[in-house]
């Protein structure tokens, strides 16, 4: 009589989650088919330059209080990369410490060709405040998207210009196959909601009980021989 409950409650959990155990194996698999530097896209980007010797001058803070002060370097040269502690940034020249202006299309644009370690020429330049940032951005900065013939993206800060994203065809996939798996496609990041853990936990009890069930059936073929 057990096993059939067990069978019982095992079908009808079946049911409920068979949908998500289908979504969840495939998402997973498709997440795991290209490693995962490929799907950030490192094959497209330059090696950041090394730091060249200098005697760097503190930047120009302008009564702000500032978090943090980087001391970065791309194709134009070493710079400061200044965090405010309200949250804001700014570059600045790490030869004269003065603030520069934020970042323009043109120097958005060389800064992605020199950011891409091969040569494909550049489809559209578009400037996104952080507020309505792409989704696939995903930083809440400020930023140019610079988008080449192979679709790929490049995102380069507008305030500082630095690189923060590099997205792919496929990385855009591969984040709508994680939005699956996590049964979040709104922000593709909440891996603590209430509909991803109902689902998980019924998929346990129904593993379990199908688990279970190998011992009851055999139990009961045991007891008919």
């Amino acid at each position: 009589m057990k096993h059939h409950k067990f069978m019982r409650w095992h079908v009808w959990l079946g049911w409920l989650i068979g949908v998500p155990i289908i979504l969840w194996t495939a998402s997973g698999l498709f997440m795991v088919v290209r490693p995962i530097e490929e799907v950030r896209g490192n094959h497209l980007r330059n090696e950041a330059p090394a730091l060249v010797a200098i005697q760097p001058v503190a930047p120009l803070l302008e009564g702000r209080q500032a978090k943090t002060l980087t001391l970065q370097q791309n194709s134009d040269g070493p710079f400061w990369v200044v965090a405010y502690a309200d949250g804001g940034k700014r570059r600045a020249n790490a030869l004269t410490g003065a603030l520069l202006p934020p970042v323009s299309a043109t120097e958005a644009d060389r800064m992605a060709r020199a950011a891409r370690s091969d040569n494909v020429a550049i489809k559209s330049v578009k400037r996104y405040g952080a507020d309505n940032a792409p989704m696939d951005q995903r930083s809440g900065r400020p930023s140019w998207q610079v988008v080449f013939d192979d679709d790929a993206r490049f995102y380069i800060d507008a305030d500082t210009g630095e690189l923060l994203a590099v997205r792919t065809n496929f990385w855009r996939a591969f984040d709508f196959m994680w939005g699956l798996h996590i049964m979040d496609l709104q922000t593709r990041e909440d891996t603590h909601h209430p509909i991803l853990i109902i689902f998980a936990g019924i998929s346990l009890v129904g593993s379990i009980l199908g688990f279970v069930m190998l011992f009851t059936r055999r139990r009961r073929r045991w007891r008919a021989a």
